[in-house]
């Protein structure tokens, strides 16, 4: 490990010197249960590796670590995750720590009164959350830079992005702080810092997990809470957890996925889009190897068109201008009367501007995206799954996806790279980042992307666990 964050390639940031920080959260829970560590142990071994590796990955936007003692103290739930320290990712309330959701505008609020959401069955799983993880201001870029403060480093090289928007909590498990932390995907933003960090990176079925209030009015839900994990088994755990306090009876049931896939599948992979973006050649090397690895495992693999076309892309970006106009013209009833909208990044004042010059095409815009579930429905009719990469490109230096930069510059930036993301998240369907390949010249994880119908979300557990146990994925545990 190097203590400069931009001396070039070579350089990335690493906590796995410490043995405890090869545990995934599994094993760590298992060993405190027998005894064999202790969680005042774990929890202390934890916050070393982080106040270690905060200032070369910039990735905790606020934490409580002095407090940690008394929570451990406290805490009295038993389960296969208990005692597992993590992160949330800042969006979420936490009771005590503020909320700051990446943004100048908003930080500097009160602490939040009561834990809220996804964080609660955090913690009633037992889990130690040691504070919140970074993001870009609302979540509405693929990488955490969020223009006003330093950005978060990507652990594997230091010199570029974490993905976004849960970069934070990304950078946290692979670098080997904790060894799961919370997400949340609304176009790609668990699915693009997993594939940028090599880590496991799964968006549920919408409704999988308990729905995110504030989209319950909105005329398209596309945000999904999850995890970034760097073994499959975490991810299992995880939702076999959330199902025990949250079950949706109109999903069939995840249950606890410990076995890998056993049969052959029908997938339909895509590489080309039909839209103005380009796949870099690592990538597409990437791709081609998954294809080949997928054949041999004894899948049939068709290379098939995109299912959508120009006009989706223009409609999910006109959906993101419609939520930006809400979440910057709400920020102070929703917020608290801190709130300082000047303070507002260009890019999210820009998105709010193209809603209020085009307010009239929302509803034509939310009208199709409402039709997406069907046309994804009728691909799976003939395939099991789809394989894409996650993004167009390596993970792009910092400061190529900032929000420090105009918005004109940054809009298309934005929509070349997260272009095959967007359309689970408007399905409402499952689909998984696996590290799956890797860029020898920046040292960089590639990650493959896996769809799969709605509800199908074992299938692709399943098939993380084959795809594991198969090709075993770089870890930067093996870095020195």
């Amino acid at each position: 490990m190097t203590a400069d964050p931009h001396t070039g390639p070579e350089t990335f940031a690493s906590a796995f010197d410490d043995p405890l920080a090869h545990l995934d959260a599994v094993a760590t829970s298992a060993a405190i249960a027998a005894g064999d560590l202790s969680a005042e142990e774990v929890a202390a071994a934890a916050i070393a590796r982080a106040e270690r590796m905060q200032p070369l990955i910039n990735a905790i936007a606020t934490e409580r670590h002095d407090e940690v003692t008394t929570l451990v103290r406290r805490q009295t739930r038993r389960g296969p995750l208990a005692n597992v320290p993590t992160y949330i990712k800042d969006m979420v309330d936490v009771g005590g720590m503020p909320t700051g959701w990446g943004s100048r505008a908003i930080e500097g609020g009160p602490p939040a009164k009561t834990t809220k959401g996804i964080a609660t069955q955090f913690e009633d799983m037992g889990m130690l959350v040691l504070g919140k993880s970074t993001l870009p201001e609302f979540g509405f870029i693929p990488s955490t830079e969020p223009g006003h403060c330093p950005p978060t480093h990507n652990p594997w090289n230091l010199g570029h992005t974490a993905g976004g928007s849960s970069g934070g909590a990304a950078a946290l498990v692979a670098s080997g702080v904790v060894p799961l932390a919370h997400s949340a995907d609304g176009g790609g933003s668990t699915r693009i810092p997993a594939a940028s960090c090599g880590l496991v990176g799964l968006k549920p079925t919408r409704g999988r997990l308990l729905p995110h209030r504030e989209e319950q009015l909105l005329p398209v839900a596309v945000t999904v809470d999850g995890v970034v994990t760097r073994s499959v088994r975490d991810t299992a755990q995880w939702y076999a957890e959330a199902e025990t306090r949250f079950r949706n009876p109109k999903l069939p049931a995840m249950g606890l996925v410990e076995r890998p896939l056993q049969r052959p599948l029908r997938v339909a992979a895509m590489v080309d889009l039909p839209i103005d973006v380009e796949v870099d050649a690592p990538t597409r090397r990437a791709f081609d190897e998954t294809v080949t690895l997928m054949e041999r495992l004894g899948h049939r693999v068709e290379m098939v068109p995109a299912p959508v076309s120009q006009q989706f892309a223009d409609d999910f970006v006109a959906y993101f201008q419609f939520l930006a106009f809400m979440a910057s013209s709400t920020a102070r009833l929703t917020h608290g009367r801190h709130v300082r909208p000047y303070r507002f990044t260009d890019f999210t004042r820009g998105l709010a501007d193209g809603f209020r010059r085009h307010r009239r095409g929302l509803v034509g815009a939310s009208r199709r995206l409402r039709r997406t579930p069907e046309t994804m429905a009728a691909l799976h009719t003939t395939y099991d799954l789809i394989l894409t990469p996650v993004v167009t490109t390596v993970p792009p230096p910092l400061g190529h996806l900032s929000m420090g930069l105009d918005y004109e510059v940054l809009l298309p930036r934005v929509i070349q790279w997260m272009a095959f993301a967007p359309l689970a998240n408007a399905a409402g369907t499952p689909a998984i980042s696996l590290p799956l390949g890797h860029d020898e010249a920046t040292g960089l994880p590639i990650g493959m992307m896996f769809g799969a119908a709605a509800g199908n979300d074992a299938l692709l557990v399943e098939l993380a666990l084959q795809l594991e146990e198969a090709a075993p994925w770089r870890s930067l545990a093996t870095l020195r």
